[in-house]
């Protein structure tokens, strides 16, 4: 007769956790899900959700879904605005992200202020590709900047939220970032991430760094 296991690796619950609250709240959020996309056409008539490459544990690239919070047009936009934006140029190559973002449209504008873009990424979550808590998903050409600390970002799944949408999101310096992720990495326990999962409520509702 086999022996059932005495202990169950953290890992193993984290993964049961990710899996258990993300179906539950795909299902309980469905509603406001249909309002959100249903919003997002009306405001332009484009595609629904925004899908991009990347970069998971293990180094493996995947599909990223969020909500559209930008203009479809939004490569000609930007490019258009560094022309005429010279003094900012530096401040959008460096964290890809600025405070009065031409690119974002009426309606993405208060999603991304709210987080609600983010919500889809539950399905990346039943799916293994993220975790509800982890470092924020990279692109691939974020990896250099990563130097060493990429070694810690490919042990675990990406989440959705973390160290980083916690303790300031974007008023935070992309070193920061690293630096987070690779604390995330190093102190993980269980119990932190459901301590994460907490402060991620106020942190949505002070809505502090989130443009």
């Amino acid at each position: 007769m086999c022996a059932f296991p005495a202990v169950i690796s953290g890992q193993t619950l984290k993964r049961a956790l990710d899996l258990i609250l993300a179906a539950l709240a795909l299902l309980c959020l469905s509603p406001l899900l249909l309002l959100v996309a249903a919003a997002i056409y009306l405001d332009d008539q484009g595609p629904v959700f925004f899908k991009q490459e990347r970069i998971g544990k293990r180094g493996l690239p995947f599909v990223c879904f969020k909500f559209r919070s930008m203009h479809v047009d939004a490569e000609r936009i930007a490019q258009q605005w560094v022309k005429t934006h010279p003094d900012l140029a530096k401040q959008f190559e460096t964290d890809c992200k600025l405070r009065n973002d031409p690119r974002i449209t009426r309606t993405g504008r208060f999603l991304r202020s709210t987080s609600l873009d983010e919500l889809p990424q539950l399905v990346n979550v039943l799916r293994g590709e993220m975790s509800l808590v982890g470092p924020r998903p990279i692109l691939r050409k974020e990896i250099n900047r990563y130097g060493p600390s990429f070694s810690f970002y490919t042990q675990v799944r990406p989440g959705i939220t973390g160290l980083w949408q916690v303790r300031g999101r974007a008023c935070l310096s992309f070193d920061d970032r690293i630096k987070l992720d690779t604390e995330y990495v190093q102190t993980w326990t269980l119990y932190r991430d459901l301590h994460i999962l907490l402060w991620t409520i106020p942190a949505v509702f002070s809505r502090k760094g989130a443009f």
